[in-house]
């Protein structure tokens, strides 16, 4: 993806959060932008840690076909990984990784990156793609700074 492509989302989420009525808005603005403008990016959302039961992550705002995995313990799946390893976790091929929790069958790689509040993980950015290596590092510092963005809202805006 043109590095170009990756900094116009990211002004318009950072342009957004600003002024944003609420967390869910701006995931939901983020997961419809990268949805949209990304092709590579065919399943897009946020994963949040439930404040009752902090070793679930709880499915949010997404674009895509709809998963059966709307709770996932942090010990279970490449989303789980991501926080129990407490860093991105990138996928080139999910037949190959037992971690993967099979949510579609057109699925071949994924990224989950971690959203983090005062250095604490609180949730995470989970994409999926229909095609083999579709992630590099650009998408890495992509995510991460979209996380970052996320990250710095909720701070900014406790719930």
């Amino acid at each position: 993806m043109p590095e170009e492509i990756f900094s116009e989302i990211l002004a318009q989420i950072a342009q957004f959060s600003a002024a944003a009525a609420d967390l869910r808005a701006l995931q939901e603005l983020s997961v419809e932008i990268m949805a949209r403008r990304l092709p590579l990016y065919n399943w897009v959302g946020f994963y949040m840690l439930d404040r009752e039961h902090a070793q679930t992550l709880v499915l949010g705002p997404f674009r895509g076909v709809p998963t059966e995995h709307t709770r996932i313990p942090v010990s279970e799946g490449i989303c789980g990984a991501a926080v129990a390893q407490e860093s991105t976790v990138i996928v080139q091929d999910v037949s190959r990784d037992p971690r993967y929790l099979a949510c579609s069958l057109e699925t071949r790689s994924e990224i989950v990156v971690p959203i983090r509040v005062h250095g604490k993980i609180v949730g995470e950015i989970d994409i999926d793609s229909h095609t083999l290596n579709a992630f590099g590092e650009q998408d890495r510092v992509f995510l991460e700074a979209c996380a970052a963005l996320i990250g710095d809202y909720i701070a900014c805006h406790p719930q």
